[in-house]
Formats: structure tokens, C-alpha cells, sequence
């Protein structure tokens, strides 16, 4: 009578004591994973602290432009720039526009006429211009042509927008527009524009009252000549 096989898997043991010899091995038994020393274990990375960021500078605060501040004698003067600007242009007075050949005229004439008593204007350059210019003014100023443009409406309407500025020479004229804020560079051919003269406002000096200048100023005192001792 031939024996039945037995069903039960035998597990080798753990001790090493062999397993019987009839026993079978175990399908698909997964290998024991040996235990890698604790020296073989890689050292856990150095956390580095993420820098700091660096503090935003502080916003500046705005400053606020003064109003344009206008002199009653066809004078503007501007507290910002220290500039006085004639609140009419050469179209308005003259009625007529001038080449950069021909724009000394126009200037003249007013130092001439010692215009509200200064005879020092000047055509402006493009950094005189730029402080006239205000981005996104609401109000404006009709041009001669009835066309409104971003200007202080403390200068008079009918004027013209633009203006020749110094920066012209011979090989290449210049004016400047106020509706866009910016100067045009052109050949120099017959072109036309109109002048808004400027001058500089010299600071006042500080007036000493007569009746402190009068003051005498306090004299140090003569020292006397010592008297001869009396003889023995």
C-alpha cells in the first residue's frame, strides 16, 4: 500500500536545523531581506535654510506739484521749477508762425519791449518744456484751431501746442510738442513753428532794513600809552 503524499508545504526553519528530507520547498516564497548595519545607512541630508529676502526699499512718497501761479501782468510763473514762463505765445501776439532762422525776432522784440519789466526771455529748452507736461491732465486748452490739448488752462487759449527749443542746430531743428509731451528732430528745411518764451526766476536776496544797516558796529577800545614812572 503505497503512501499518500501530504499536502502541507513544509517551511524551512529559521534556526538552521535542516528541513526533513521529504519535505517540499515552498512556492513562491519571498526571499527574507537581510538587515544592511546600521553604518551602511546614508546620512539624511542637510536641511539648508531657504534665504531671506531681501526688504523692499519704501516707497518714496509723491510729491505734490504747487499750482502754476499766474502774475496778472501776462506772466506764469512755476513754484516747481523756479521758471516764469509768458502766458501768451508768438501766434497769439504776433499772429504769425517762424522759422528756427527767424525765431531771434520774436524774442528780441519782447526783451526789447522789457516785457512785464524783464528783458531777459529765452526760448526754452526740451527740460523747460517737460515741466509743463502733465501725464493724464484732465484739463486743456484749445489750440487756435479749437482743439482741445493737455496744457494748464492758467496759460491763454488760441495759443499753438508747440514750440522751438534750443536744442536746434544748423543740421537738424527741433520743436516741441505739448499735446503729446515730446520733441520732433526735423531736417532743416522751411518749417514752422510757434515760440513760447521762459526765464529763469533769480532767487530774491534777503533785504537788510536800512535801520539796522545804520547800526554802528561797536569799536574796540584804544589802549592808552602807560605813563612814565616818576624818577627815583
Amino acid at each position: 500500500m503505497s503512501e499518500t503524499p501530504s499536502n502541507k508545504e513544509t517551511v524551512p526553519s529559521t534556526d538552521g536545523t535542516p528541513p526533513a528530507a521529504d519535505a517540499k520547498p515552498v512556492e513562491n516564497a519571498k526571499p527574507v531581506a537581510e538587515a544592511k548595519p546600521a553604518g551602511d545607512a546614508k546620512p539624511a541630508a542637510d536641511a539648508t535654510a531657504a534665504p531671506k529676502a531681501a526688504p523692499k526699499p519704501a516707497a518714496k512718497p509723491k510729491v505734490e506739484k504747487k499750482p502754476l501761479i499766474d502774475n496778472q501782468d501776462g506772466t506764469i510763473t512755476d513754484p516747481n521749477s523756479g521758471l516764469m514762463w509768458k502766458q501768451t505765445d508768438a501766434w497769439l501776439d504776433m499772429h504769425k508762425f517762424y522759422t528756427w532762422q527767424e525765431q531771434p525776432e520774436y524774442g528780441e522784440k519782447v526783451n526789447k519791449e522789457k516785457f512785464a519789466g524783464y528783458s531777459d526771455w529765452r526760448i526754452p529748452n526740451k527740460a523747460d518744456c517737460m515741466t509743463l507736461v502733465e501725464k493724464g491732465r484732465k484739463e486743456t486748452v484749445m489750440d487756435k484751431n479749437g482743439t482741445p490739448f493737455p496744457f494748464d488752462p492758467i496759460f491763454t487759449e488760441g495759443c499753438v501746442s508747440n514750440t522751438w527749443i534750443s536744442e536746434c542746430t544748423e543740421e537738424e531743428v527741433i520743436r516741441f510738442d505739448f499735446k503729446i509731451g515730446s520733441d520732433f528732430k526735423y531736417p532743416p528745411s522751411e518749417l514752422w513753428a510757434s515760440i513760447r518764451l521762459v526765464r529763469d526766476v533769480a532767487p530774491k536776496k534777503e533785504e537788510v532794513p536800512a535801520e539796522e544797516s545804520k547800526k554802528e558796529q561797536p569799536q574796540p577800545e584804544e589802549s592808552k600809552p602807560e605813563e612814565p614812572a616818576p624818577a627815583a
